[in-house]
């Protein structure tokens, strides 16, 4: 048999020609090379990309399938997911193989989706999935815009009709200036985190988090992310032309315009009176009765029960539902009249009540219009801190918040399975807009744990989630720099016609053009996020949106004030007291002692809680001052150093012929030479001293391995002779 049959015909291509057979863009964006490649890796997808910048590698792929059935929704997954491997680790935990999706890697998904739904094409409902997986991560750079320029990249080389291209960068702000894709240490300590995505024409999608900034800057920011996100579209269209892969075409649905004109002509003055019912569910009541007996008006030629019916019932209702689409939508644009009534500014009524659970640490309930947030603060210590096991880097969380959604808050019957993608987003979100006016930990150093219960809610949640934890944090005593609050901005756009809404309706949200959520403080923005249902927005809305909002959350800011102007002056009576103080770094194994003996004790005889920080802060913690009072005793006499000059009332420990020892205080001792124990000549040291007399000591040197000098002699003569027992008084007590 022929020894090379196997391999005949076949064309082999290994080490680094294998490599450089992919198909490459590459620009330098900010500090680095990005570069974007394919034909290399997972070549079955309908796209697959590799995107790298410095050492960080991120796969993304996208798979498309016809739906195992007809559906009037466009069925799309997005997906991101982080292999430790990529940072040279082992997962945590017992399993030792990622399973659920952390927090961040959900967070990053809803980032990749949001941008990524607007651009395909009318009519397009065949199941999509995009697939990002980190497969090498650099220290120094966040993978997660990778993936999602990514996305954009797989979809627009792709038979997918996608209408890219589209980018996205992140933008930091270090004095004021904005910087594209931040270290990890810039973005500490900037100004400004911001996620920014954009296509050709417009901004797509928006998401940071800050410090405090202004709108200027914020739009200053923004408007410098869409100039980088063009040099990124720049790159995906050289790849598409180097792919040449054809675009799927796509039919958009065509509307029975004829019924629509007469359901038009035959319910558009009416309908308005349905659209202004009072209340929520009044509302949706009203609208579907008036809707049942215009679609039944339509559908009565037809018999009762038969396919054809059914199907007809099913046309008129999509027709309705545009209708009453379209005529909530003029009654914005060309009345400035809202579906409850409201003006385009207006903000709905608000009602605040603070310390309604008595044994809660801090509480507040916000109620604006039919939405409702009960929001709960507990005071902690550090053993309560949130451990969070990165990719990168593991770290420990001093403060978040929860969100939760019950379905009862929207009359709905649903299982309750535990957080999903939008409660963690809408969590992240308002944390994010709190964390900023935070106290640091050596002014404040308690672990803030806020919970969000959701009771009702007709708009917004997440921003009444925001207003609510400010509040609840102020009546927890917990001192914030400065309220805050949240407000959601929507748009109604028809061609040049243009009308921005404050504090949206759940029904403006789903209906409308934009969910822009602006949360700051009086001086500033501390977080933002934007979604867009239409292809974009420019800078000029953009612009009239954020001052459009900075009116409604200082309008919110003035009636939260109304119920507490400032943090209150004590925290409560059954939050831990918490107590901080500094010892010297090589003492903390002195309080730790072998096996944590020593601090075991001093938790068991206080009852104190007692966290130790590398750098030598102690926090302790206590339902009661005695506990904490006791326990600072106990660690100060663990830990004090010898000072040369002082004098001490020490305890004889041992007799030595050359001295004796003296215990200064628990734990520490010196030698006192035979020479040193009166102002004449001593011939036996039993003479002078017994062990456990008390005796004055002062120290006289300590030298470098810390072994102390100390002398009786000197001690007396500053306290005026004597055998220094009558002069016990004098010195500082353990």
């Amino acid at each position: 048999m022929d020894g090379n049959a196997a391999t005949r015909g076949t064309d082999v291509t290994h080490g680094q020609a294998y490599l450089d057979s992919a198909i490459k863009v590459e620009r330098q964006i900010g500090r680095e090379k990005l570069t974007i490649q394919t034909g290399l890796m997972a070549r079955q997808a309908d796209g697959a990309v590799l995107v790298t910048y410095r050492d960080s590698v991120v796969l993304v792929a996208v798979s498309s399938a016809k739906p195992m059935r007809e559906q009037d929704f466009f069925p799309l997954t997005v997906d991101y997911r982080e292999r430790t491997s990529a940072a040279g680790k082992f997962p945590g935990g017992f399993i030792k193989r990622e399973t659920r999706p952390s927090q961040k890697e959900i967070l990053t998904a809803r980032c990749m989706d949001r941008p990524i739904r607007p651009l395909f094409a009318e009519g397009y409902k065949d199941e999509v999935e995009v697939m990002a997986t980190v497969i090498s991560a650099d220290p120094d750079y966040d993978p997660d815009v990778l993936a999602m320029i990514g996305g954009f990249a797989c979809l627009h080389i792709s038979k997918i009709p996608f209408l890219g291209p589209a980018g996205s960068v992140r933008v930091g702000m270090i004095d004021g200036q904005p910087i594209l894709f931040p270290t990890d240490e810039e973005r500490k300590k900037g100004q400004l985190e911001l996620i920014v995505a954009a296509h050709r024409t417009a901004v797509a999608m928006v998401e940071a988090g800050a410090t405090g900034v202004s709108e200027e800057q914020m739009l200053t920011a923004i408007r410098f992310g869409y100039d980088a996100c063009q040099q990124i579209c720049d790159m995906l269209d050289e790849l598409q032309k180097k792919v040449g892969q054809k675009k799927l075409q796509v039919t958009a649905p065509v509307r029975d315009e004829a019924t629509f004109a007469k359901m038009k002509s035959e319910a558009w003055k009416d309908l308005r009176g349905a659209i202004l019912t009072p209340g929520k569910y009044a509302q949706k009541v009203a609208l579907k009765e008036f809707g049942a007996k215009l679609i039944e008006r339509h559908a009565a030629s037809l018999a009762a029960g038969t396919p054809e019916r059914e199907k007809r019932e099913k046309e008129l209702k999509s027709l309705y539902s545009d209708l009453v689409s379209e005529r909530v939508r003029a009654m914005i644009l060309e009345e400035d009249l809202r579906a409850d009534g409201r003006g385009l500014r207006d903000v709905r009524p608000i009602r605040i009540a603070l310390g309604v659970l008595p044994r809660v640490h801090g509480t507040a309930l916000f109620t604006r219009g039919e939405t409702q947030s009960l929001t709960q603060v507990t005071l902690g210590t550090q053993s309560d801190e949130q451990r969070v096991d990165g990719l990168r880097e593991g770290f420990t969380k001093r403060f978040y918040l929860d969100y939760n959604f019950p379905p009862f808050s929207v009359n709905e019957v649903k299982p309750i399975r535990g957080p999903g993608r939008r409660e963690i987003g809408h969590g992240v979100l308002a944390e994010r807009a709190l964390r900023a006016v935070l106290p640091a930990d050596d002014k404040f150093p308690y672990t803030i744990r806020v919970v969000s219960d959701i009771l009702e809610s007709n708009g917004s949640s997440s921003m009444a989630t925001v207003c609510a934890g400010a509040l609840s944090l102020m009546d927890a005593g917990v001192p914030i720099s400065a309220p805050v609050a949240g407000i959601a901005m929507g748009l109604i756009k028809e061609q040049d016609r243009i009308a921005i809404l404050s504090d949206i309706l759940g029904d403006e949200d789903h209906l409308g053009d934009m969910d822009f959520k602006v949360c700051g403080t009086a001086k500033g923005i501390t977080s933002i996020q934007m979604d867009i249902k239409i292809t974009g927005v420019d800078r000029q809305i953009l612009t009239d949106a954020l001052n459009q909002a900075r009116e409604g959350r200082l309008h919110i800011l003035s009636e939260m004030s109304k119920a507490i102007e400032k943090p209150r002056a004590d925290i409560s009576k059954y939050a831990p007291k918490i107590t901080t103080i500094r010892i010297p770094v090589s003492r903390i194994k002195d309080v730790i002692g072998p096996g944590g003996k020593v601090i075991k004790d001093i938790i068991a005889r206080t009852g104190a809680s007692i966290d130790i920080q590398d750098d030598g802060q102690v926090a302790i913690a206590s339902p009661n001052s005695e506990g904490v009072e006791q326990a600072i005793k106990m660690i100060r006499a663990l830990t004090q150093e010898a000072e040369v000059g002082k004098t001490y009332l020490g305890t004889v420990r041992r007799i030595m012929e050359f001295g004796a020892f003296v215990e200064i205080f628990p734990g520490t001792d010196g030698l006192v030479h035979i020479s040193d124990l009166a102002n004449t000549r001593v011939k036996k040291v039993e003479d002078v001293l017994k062990e456990g007399d008390e005796v004055l000591v002062k120290v006289v040197s300590v030298d470098r391995s810390g072994k102390i000098r100390l002398s009786r002699k000197e001690a007396l003569a500053e306290q005026g002779g004597g055998d220094g027992k009558q002069h016990a008084a004098a010195g500082p007590k353990a």
